[in-house]
């Protein structure tokens, strides 16, 4: 059987049935002999005159023949993919070329290699939602324990967390923002059946509004561009336990009613799937927004509010539960001190009242930043507030009427010198009544210009 090249029609040897292509070509690359099925290779290796043999192919055939041992190397040729092997014949100035179509196989490879990488990255982000999953039950227990306070306000609040707890109703909480809505729901959480299940948190305002619905409810490969594989949403996600959506009230209208589908029916589709997902999931939703309002304003549906709004909870303000300052600014201080190993001692009585007689619009997240401001900027073991915290805040006393903090912070010193009589240190001293050094407590007569009444003078 003969085989035509561009050149010339070289007659074959090799049995011209075999139905895998067979060749020999000489050590310069000049095809001797071939079989019919060597066609679409020396199509495309025989890339110019001459009948010799073109690129990659006399590469692997020199390697092979200054080698003295065999070569192997796969070819593309038009939707093909042959495995040619170089053998070189011992004693001879030519080699024997073998090739196999390798194309199914190939293709079988590739598959399996995508399949392989698709595993590989569902693994990876599952050993990260396992990871913030643990996080997660590591910081739930606990969590009561972080509501601080002794106001009449946070009370309250406590009934009212030690009340749904063991109930599996849905929460709504609301408040100002820094009133610590997250760590109502994680408190609700930790005393719950499901405190050794997940609380996966969902802040709805941070999320793009393309990302939420897949966020929320998961997504099929494929089922819209760069959904190059499936991915679990947080409701599945929270399977079990419970799941936190803050700032509710950002929640585009048209992902309304899939929530309260879930809500209702507990089930939900993730995007591009074509059947339902029966989900298990405990709902705490918070916002700073006055839904009641957002419902009038056509962004919020009404039938969605009355869901969440099963068992409401208010997050009290900070101005409403000054009581709660003295205690919350000495867990921070002691927090942060502990981070960057400092040791302070408690906040004194002059700079607590001074962070008292301030509104706090930023509450508890703003006393948080305030104290690890100074924590930073003090030196010593006592605390000193940064200079741009606000020292002329109007404040309110019963009694004396409307006067500034600086005005308080002398009556305070100059009472605690009077009853002291002056004397500024040891036990008895103003500046243990004060809670601050006698060095201090001088600087600051000095710096006021105080004075005692009487002819003795300061101790």
């Amino acid at each position: 059987m003969a085989v035509k090249s561009k050149t010339r029609t070289v007659d074959s040897n090799f049995p011209d049935e075999n139905p895998n292509p067979v060749m020999r070509i000489s050590r310069q690359g000049q095809l001797l002999y071939a079989n019919r099925a060597s066609a679409p290779l020396l199509n495309d290796w025989q890339q110019q005159a001459g009948g010799n043999i073109q690129g990659e192919s006399l590469v692997t055939l020199t390697e092979a023949a200054h080698s003295g041992s065999l070569r192997q190397a796969d070819f593309s040729c038009a939707d093909r993919v042959f495995t040619v092997v170089f053998a070189p014949v011992a004693g001879s100035d030519y080699l024997n070329v073998y090739a196999l179509d390798t194309t199914e196989m190939k293709k079988t490879e590739f598959a399996l290699q995508a399949a392989l990488d698709e595993i590989g990255q569902l693994k990876n982000r599952l050993q990260r939602e396992n990871r913030y999953l643990q996080d997660e039950i590591k910081q739930v227990h606990g969590a009561a324990d972080a509501i601080i306070g002794e106001s009449d306000a946070q009370k309250k609040l406590l009934r009212s967390v030690k009340q749904v707890t063991k109930t599996d109703a849905t929460v709504l909480i609301t408040g100002e923002t820094g009133t610590g809505k997250e760590l109502i729901a994680r408190a609700i959480h930790a005393g719950s059946e499901r405190k050794d299940r997940p609380l996966v948190k969902v802040n709805c305002a941070a999320l793009p509004v393309g990302l939420i619905e897949s966020e929320l409810f998961g997504h099929e490969k494929g089922a819209f561009t760069g959904a190059s594989s499936r991915k679990i949403g947080r409701f599945e996600l929270a399977d079990g336990g419970t799941i936190f959506l803050d700032e509710i009230g950002d929640l585009p209208l048209e992902l309304q009613s899939k929530l309260l589908r879930v809500l209702q029916e507990g089930e939900l589709e993730r995007i591009g799937g074509n059947g339902t997902i029966q989900v298990d999931v405990r709902v705490i939703a918070a916002t700073n927004r006055i839904l009641t309002q957002s419902i009038a304003n056509g962004e919020f549906r009404e039938d969605l509010y009355y869901r969440l709004n099963v068992f409401p909870i208010q997050g009290p303000p900070l101005r409403e539960r000054k009581k709660d300052i003295a205690v919350l600014a000495n867990h921070f201080l002691q927090k942060y001190g502990a981070k960057i190993g400092k040791r302070f001692n408690p906040v004194e009585p002059l700079l607590l009242a001074r962070l008292q007689a301030y509104d706090w619009p930023g509450n508890v997240r703003e006393l948080e930043n305030i104290i690890e401001r100074a924590i930073i900027l003090s030196d010593g073991t006592t605390l000193q507030l940064d200079e741009a915290f606000d020292l002329n805040i109007s404040i309110d006393d019963s009694q004396t009427g409307s006067k500034t903090i600086k005005e308080v912070e002398l009556e305070m010193m100059r009472s605690a010198l009077e009853s002291c009589e002056w004397v500024i240190e040891g036990q008895s001293g103003a500046a243990k009544v004060l809670g601050i050094p006698p060095s201090t407590l001088r600087e600051r007569i000095k710096k006021n210009g105080l004075r005692r009444t009487a002819t003795n003078t300061a101790a």
